[in-house]
C-alpha cells in the first residue's frame, strides 16, 4: 500500500474483546497522531500535507472515530485499484478527512483517489471537504476541474448515503452539479474536544501588553500593513507559522526567499525578517504542543483558518480574516468571529476586532453542530467517541503521555546549524540531527 502506521486501539472499557465484532477503519492522513518525527524528517517527507493545519481535522478525526473494538489505519489513497484490493481484503470502512479538495492544484490528487474509491468494496466516508472559490463565489474558476469533482463524488455517493462538505459554498457548487446528497458538517476539528468546547474573553480589551499569536497566508494581498502595524504596536505579538515553506526556512539558516509577485519579503518568510530575527516565531510540527502554546495568548488573529481553530480548541478567543470561500464558509457555520480582507485596511487594529469578537454564537451552537455530526457518522454506520459508553479521554491520556517535539523556530536563526535544504533534494538524502524527540 504505502509507508502507512497500523495502531490497534485498546480502549481502557474493554472494547475488541472476545466475540466482540472490530471495525477495521483506514483513516486518509499526512500522519498517524502519534507518530512522533523530527521536524527535520516532517520537512523532508512532508509529513504535515504542506500545511500542519491538515493534522488538526485528521487528529480529530482520529479521536472522534477510535470508539470501543475499533482498529485505525492511517495511510493514503493514491493506489489506485492495486491499493484498492489491499484495502477489500483488510479494512472494513475508508473515512476521508479532506481539506479544500476541489481546486485546480488538487485535481491529479483527486483522480488518483476517485481510482481507488471505484475499485472499493467496503463503505467511504468523506468528512469535510470544501470547494477553493473567491469570495465572489463564482464556481465559473471551476470548471477546469468539474469532470473530476463529478467523478470523484459519485465514486464517493456509490460508497456512501451522501457526502460531507464544510460550507454553504461548497454545498451549493455540488447541487449546481447536480448531487444532492450532499450534507453541510463543518471541519472535524472544531469537534476534537468535544460538544463541551466553550470560549470566552479572558482579558476585557487587549492593551500594549497583551499577548498576540498572529498568523499569516504570505500569498493574501493586503497583510504587510497589517503585520508592520501590529509587530510594532504589540511587542509580545508572535508569529504562528503553519506552512511546510515556513518550516523549511526555520529549519535552514542560509534560506533566501524565493521571488514572488507580492512583497513577501516584508512578511516573515526569511530570517531578516525582525518577527524571524528577534525570536517571535514558532513553528509545531504536531497538534498538542501546537494548541498548548495558544493557550498562553489573549487573543489569535489572522488568515489561517485552523491556526485560529487551534487557539479556539486551546480556549483562546480568535478573529479570522476571511480571503477566500473556504475560510468564509467555515467561519460562517462555526459562528466563529471573522472580518473579511477587503474590509480591512492599514489601520485595522487588534483591540478593534478583540472588541468586536462575540463567542456567544459560537458557544450556543455548538453542542447541535455536534449533534449533527454525530448524526452524519451515525447515518455511515460510524460510532464516536462521545456517545454513552465510550472513553474520550483515552486518546486524550496517550496525548499527554507523548513526548513531542517542541518550537522549531525557538532559536533562530541558527535554529539548526548545518542543515541545507539543498541536501534534502540530492539524489542521495543525509540524515541529520536534530534538537527534538
Amino acid at each position: 500500500m504505502r509507508s502507512a502506521v497500523t495502531v490497534l486501539l485498546r480502549p481502557s472499557n474493554g472494547g475488541g474483546g472476545r466475540g466482540r465484532p472490530v471495525t477495521r477503519i483506514l483513516l486518509r492522513a499526512h500522519k498517524d497522531p502519534f507518530r512522533v518525527a523530527r521536524p527535520t524528517t516532517v520537512y523532508r517527507r512532508n509529513l504535515i500535507g504542506d500545511n500542519v493545519g491538515n493534522l488538526l481535522f485528521s487528529s480529530a478525526s482520529y479521536k472522534l472515530l477510535q470508539t470501543a473494538g475499533t482498529e485505525i489505519e492511517v495511510g493514503g489513497m493514491k493506489g489506485g485499484r492495486a491499493e484498492a484490493e489491499r484495502i477489500n481484503a483488510t479494512a472494513d470502512h475508508v473515512v476521508i478527512p479532506l481539506a479544500n479538495a476541489f481546486r485546480p492544484s488538487y485535481q491529479q490528487t483527486l483522480d488518483r483517489m476517485s481510482e481507488t474509491i471505484e475499485a472499493l468494496t467496503v463503505p467511504v466516508t468523506v468528512l469535510g471537504v470544501g470547494a477553493q472559490l473567491r469570495l465572489d463565489g463564482k464556481v465559473e474558476r471551476l470548471d477546469g476541474v468539474k469532470a473530476s469533482v463529478q467523478r470523484f463524488v459519485r465514486a464517493v455517493l456509490d460508497h456512501a448515503p451522501s457526502i460531507g462538505v464544510r460550507g454553504e459554498f461548497t454545498e451549493g457548487y455540488l447541487r449546481g452539479l447536480g448531487f444532492r446528497d450532499v450534507d453541510v458538517i463543518g471541519c472535524p476539528s472544531v469537534f476534537l474536544k468535544g460538544p463541551g468546547l466553550r470560549v470566552e474573553k479572558r482579558v476585557p480589551a487587549l492593551t500594549a501588553e497583551s499577548r498576540i499569536s498572529l498568523n499569516l497566508s504570505p500569498y493574501v494581498p493586503g497583510l504587510v500593513p497589517i503585520v508592520e502595524r501590529h509587530m510594532e504596536r504589540y511587542p509580545n505579538l508572535r508569529y504562528a507559522a503553519q506552512h511546510r515553506d515556513a518550516l523549511g526556512m526555520l529549519l535552514d539558516r542560509d534560506h533566501r526567499p524565493a521571488q514572488t509577485k507580492t512583497d513577501q519579503t516584508r512578511l516573515p518568510t526569511h530570517h531578516a525578517h525582525p518577527l524571524v530575527r528577534d525570536g517571535r516565531t514558532s513553528f509545531f510540527v504536531d497538534p498538542e504542543p501546537w494548541i498548548r502554546y495558544l493557550a498562553g495568548f489573549d487573543y489569535s488573529l489572522g488568515t489561517r483558518i485552523h491556526g485560529n481553530i487551534a487557539a479556539l480548541l486551546a480556549g483562546t478567543p480568535a478573529t479570522v480574516l476571511a480571503h477566500d470561500s473556504r475560510t468564509l464558509e467555515l467561519v460562517r457555520f462555526y459562528d466563529i468571529p471573522h472580518r473579511l480582507m477587503k474590509q480591512t485596511g492599514p489601520d485595522t487594529d487588534a483591540a478593534e476586532l478583540y472588541e468586536e469578537a462575540d463567542f456567544t454564537a459560537f458557544n450556543d451552537r455548538h453542542q447541535a453542530r455536534f449533534d449533527r455530526f454525530a448524526e452524519f457518522l451515525g447515518a455511515h454506520g460510524l460510532q464516536h467517541v462521545y456517545a454513552p459508553g465510550q472513553d474520550p479521554e483515552h486518546f486524550d491520556r496517550r496525548v499527554a503521555a507523548t513526548r513531542w517535539p517542541g518550537d522549531v523556530g525557538a532559536t533562530p536563526p541558527q535554529v539548526r546549524p548545518g542543515f541545507r535544504l539543498a541536501d534534502l533534494v540530492g539524489p542521495r538524502i543525509r540524515r541529520f540531527r536534530t534538537a527534538a524527540a
